[in-house]
This record gives structure tokens, sequence and C-alpha cells, in this order.
């Protein structure tokens, strides 16, 4: 390439990068949009581009490296003409993954992790995307690619060399429901089996806005708090409580954030509600910001699911064309609210509620210290409630049909319904709304599971289940869970296939501000590791087990969960370590002193003297 054209080439993306820093007004607060647009309009974010942002806002260049070498997504070197990001979760395996991986590569003459020598094509690994109930599937240029075949893997590198565009390589026929609207036009399928009372029953738009027009915001609060409607994200706390605390908490300002950042492996209910149901979750927030005082929203959205991103706006336009947003809403003066979208870049601890707000101001997504909580100092350090989107669109249906018709369902302390995101082995994976108290046996027969040696409830923070503990019941007081379900026949490796993936998992995303959590999940990892390599003794196990109770002093609910994968597979598998440790040995270290040096020996054709 000659002089000539590089230069050309750095004018322009230097012009581009500017047009996008405008676009926001140089706002330091919007880095991450800004990352976003330059990653998508160039295809990674050179050292130049991080000099003229941070000039531009105002800020040093370590803070815009900072954010940008956090997230999965954003990239500082050329991730080529077509990028492909193949989900790695355990479930992707268990349904062909790692065929397609190899036809994937095969096909285009380059490993995971490189680019192409021409630079056209790159191949890289990515968490759970989200599409757990029809997997192996892949992001290729922002477009969901599901139920990849190797043969499929090769005709699509076969495109990308002939230079087709990335929407007209899908041979699949759309999705169902409006997964095939203009507006998305994906071949993602929805998978909802089960419907059940509150979530997926009948909707009337504006209903509950019509309502609390004629409350006082005091009173919102009040009918939600009666409904006990408790946090659906995993966690669980009183949703009518934290409104009531963030509108009691002092400042001029306050924020709504609905927390649609599910990156808990096997789990997908919110990227159908999203697709079925978003007028429910935006009126789920306005509720939230009248009743709390808030006059902004912001849908924080995992950046797998960007494909939503022209649907979701057109959906703002219209809520606002009906007075459901905007100013003035249903009428009342001074009843003033509006929603934006703010996407992540791939971090699951953007799930926690700091980090996400850590990662909306253009930050690295790292959990911060509490107290202050977010309902006190959040956003901008203002006063900010996060909800689950499940909870907003439960808020919805308990303002027009009332708290007491919200708590005839469930059980005593676990009001209302749950939707689960159920993959694995079994006949039916997809969507399920039931009502709490389920018992996993009830759930098996549901979606056709035979021959089960393991239930994952709770996705790989939860707990890994075995039969004897299949008569235990879904609600707070019992298995709680943020939705997701992955169901293991007895075919499964679980200590391999599935404990050994799930500890990968939390190593990539940890975000390292924790010793614990940065370091004691690698030893972990390497522990168990050493077992199933065969140099396990007892007290391998009983180390790991002893080192749990270390990772509670992790900063938040995510790091303490970050070893249960192995401590809750110890608890209810224990056989399956011990059949796969040395008996009668009390010490191996796992080193081989002749195997580490027998490269060296052959090297230099020396023989060892051991």
């Amino acid at each position: 390439m000659s002089p000539l054209i590089n230069i050309f080439k750095k004018k322009s993306s230097t012009s581009n990068v500017q047009s996008i820093i405008d676009k926001y007004n140089k706002d330091q607060t919007r880095l991450m949009d800004i990352l976003i647009d330059i990653q998508a309009e160039i295809g990674y974010i050179s050292n130049e581009s991080a000099s003229l942002i941070a000039n531009q806002l105002k800020i040093s260049k370590v803070d815009v490296e900072q954010t940008l070498s956090f997230y999965h997504f954003f990239s500082q070197k050329e991730t080529g003409k077509y990028t492909i990001y193949l989900n790695d979760s355990a479930v992707a395996e268990m349904m062909g993954r790692n065929e397609v991986a190899k036809a994937f590569e095969e096909a285009a003459g380059s490993k995971f992790g490189e680019v192409t020598k021409d630079g056209k094509i790159g191949l890289f690994n990515t968490s759970c995307i989200g599409m757990n109930d029809q997997e192996p599937a892949a992001i290729i240029n922002g477009v969901i690619f599901t139920r990849i075949t190797p043969y499929r893997a090769k005709e699509i590198i076969q495109d990308m060399k002939n230079g087709k565009a990335v929407n007209e390589m899908g041979l699949q026929s759309f999705g169902d429901g409006n997964n095939s609207s203009n507006y998305i036009q994906s071949m993602v399928s929805n998978n909802i089996r089960r419907k059940g009372p509150v979530i997926f029953s009948d909707y009337n738009l504006g209903k509950s806005i019509k309502k609390i027009v004629n409350m006082k915001p005091t009173d919102v609060i009040r009918d939600v708090k009666a409904s006990n409607v408790r946090g659906r994200g995993g966690a669980g706390f009183p949703t009518g409580m934290k409104w009531e605390f963030c509108r009691n908490a002092a400042g001029d300002q306050r924020y709504i954030f609905c927390n649609a950042d599910e990156g808990e492996p096997g789990t997908f209910k919110d990227r159908v509600i999203l697709t079925e149901l978003p007028k429910l979750i935006f009126e789920g927030m306005t509720v939230a910001g009248y009743a709390v005082g808030a006059t902004e929203g912001i849908l924080y959205l995992r950046y797998e699911y960007k494909y939503l991103q022209k649907y979701l706006e057109q959906v703002l336009e219209e809520l606002k064309t009906a007075n459901l947003l905007g100013t003035n809403i249903g009428g009342k003066n001074g009843f003033n609210f509006n929603i934006r979208i703010q996407f992540g870049a791939g971090a699951y601890v953007c799930g926690e509620e700091s980090a996400l707000i850590e990662s909306a101001e253009g930050k690295r997504g790292e959990p911060r210290d509490r107290p202050p909580f977010p309902v006190e100092q959040g956003y901008l350090n203002k006063p900010t409630v996060v909800n689950n989107v499940e909870t907003l669109c439960s808020v919805v249906k308990i303002i027009t049909e009332g708290p007491n018709w919200y708590k005839s369902f469930g059980t005593k302390d676990s009001a209302g319904t749950k939707v689960l995101s159920i993959s694995g082995d079994c006949m039916n994976p997809g969507i399920y709304e039931i009502e709490w108290g389920f018992n996993i046996n009830d759930i098996l027969k549901m979606v056709g599971a035979n021959d089960v040696q393991a239930v994952q409830v709770g996705g790989p923070s939860g707990a890994l289940i075995a039969p004897t503990e299949f008569d235990r019941i879904l609600c707070y007081s019992d298995l709680s869970t943020g939705g997701s379900i992955i169901i293991f026949n007895s075919k499964r490796d679980l200590l391999k296939n599935v404990v050994l993936n799930f500890m990968d998992f939390f190593i990539e995303e940890s975000c390292g501000s924790c010793v614990p959590c940065r370091c004691l999940t690698v030893l972990f990892r390497e522990k168990l590791l050493k077992i199933l390599k065969g140099n396990g003794v007892m007290q391998d196990i009983d180390d790991m087990i002893s080192w749990g109770p270390t990772m509670l002093s992790n900063r938040c609910g995510l790091g303490h969960t970050a070893a249960n994968p192995i401590l809750t597979s110890i608890k209810n598998f224990r056989p399956l370590y011990e059949s796969k440790i040395q008996q009668n040995k009390l010490f191996d270290s796992g080193f081989n002193l002749q195997e580490a040096i027998a490269e060296c020996c052959e090297a230099t054709g020396r023989q060892p003297i051991l």
C-alpha cells in the first residue's frame, strides 16, 4: 500500500472519529458510546484515536485506555473485515461448538484469536451471547447466527471470501414474533414455551400510566411494597423498599436504570422480553420514574443484543408519540421522563448494579465499595434505582391489577412468577414463565428431560444440584435463581465439560479488582486440572473447600460466587472428584521433572541426570 493511501486512510479515520466525538457533544460520560461507534465504524480503536478522544473530552489518555482495555468487544488492533465471535459456553460445546470452530479454522486458514493474513477474517471466542436455546451461535459483524453446523461454517467463510454482505449470508428464515419485523430481521427464535399470568399475560399499553397520574408517588410506592415484589435479577431485594430509599435520598436529580445486561451463561429471558414486550419494560421504567421523582431512565443493554437497537429506538419514538414518554406524560403537568439506551461492550461483571453504573459513566465496570448504595449515590453520584427487566415488567401489572392480585401467585415469601431460561439436555429448551413454588422435578417433566445427571440452577454462579435435590422448590427461601436452568444428562462429564468451562468463564470475566476473584479462581482451576489429570490427592479437595469462605471477601456478589462451580459440585458430586484422585497417597505436586526438561534435553542432545 502506498504512503499516500496510508495518509488518506489516517485522515479519513481521524475525521470519522471526530464526527463521532461531536455526536456525543464531547461528553466524558458518553465515552462508552464513542468507543462503541468507533469500533463499529473503523473496526478497531487505534492509538491515534485514543489520543484524539482524550484531547477532545479533556481527560487523560490513561482514562481512555483503561476503559478501552476492559471490555471484550473493544480492540486496539484490526479485527478483520469480517469478525466472527463464536460462543464458547458449556451448552454451546454440548451442542457441537468445537466441531464448528474447527470448520471455521479450516475454511479460513487461520486459528481462533487471529486474523487471516489478508486481514479479511477474524476468528474470536466469546462468552455466552444469550442464545443457549439455539446453539452453536455466533455474532458476525453484529449479526446473530444460530444453530451453526460445520457445513454452515464453511459456507459462511466462503461467502466472506466472495465479499458477500453479512446480512445476506443467512440462509434460514427470520425468527418468530418481532424477530421478523423490519427493524430486526434476525434468525433468532423466541422459543416461548409457557406463558404465565404476569409477564406474558394480556397487556394494555399505557393503562398503568393513566392510573398513576391520579395517584401520589408515595401511593405508587405503597402498592409496590404491598405486592411483595422482589428483584428478579437474583438478589431478591424488595423493589418497593428500594424505590422508597431512592425517593427519600437527598438530591436534585434521580435516575432509573433497567439492568438488561444478562451475562450469566444460560440466561436469555431478557432477550425475549426485549424482543416481544419492550413497551412493557419502558412503561415499568416510567412508573418507577414517577414514583421516585426521576426524569431520566437508562436501559443498560448488553452489547450482544445490539442487533435490537433500531427496533428499541423505534419503540421509544412510538411511546413519545403516544404521550407515554417525554413531557407532561399522560397529560399530567410536570411528569417528564425520557429513556435512552446505553450499550455495554462485553463484561459479565456489569450485571452488578454499581459496576453497571460505572460503565454507564464511561469507566471500567468495576463494582464500587458500599456504602453509599446506588439509591443514595449512584449514576453521576445522584440517587439511582437499578431494576431488572422482569422486575419492571411486573410493576406495570401490579399497578393495573393491584398488589393482592400479584400476591395471589407464587408462595407466601415469593410472590408472583419467574421467567426461566431453560437449556441443555431437554426436548424443549426455551422460555417458561412459572409461578414460584415449582420444584425441579416439575420443571424437568415440563421441558422433556430424561436421564438427568445434574441441573445447574441460577447459572454458573448458582448451584449444581444432584437428583437427590430435585424435589427442592424454586423460591427465595430455597432455590433462588436469576432465571438460568441448564440440564445435563448422564452422558456429560460434569467436571471436565461443565465445571471447568464455568471456571474458565469466571477467570475470564473477573474485573480483577479483588485478589480472591483475580487469583484464587485461578488456583481453584489449577487444582481441578490437577485432579482431572490424575495427579490429585484427597487434600486437594479439602483445600478447595477450605478456600471457599475467602471468596466472600470479594467486593461484589459476583465475586462471592465465582468459585461456586467447584464448591457446589464438590458438595453434591464429591464421588466424581474422589474417583479421579490417587487413593492412599498424601501428597503429589503434579510436577514431573523429567517431563519438564524433556524438550530442553531433546534440543541440546543431553541426557538428564535425575
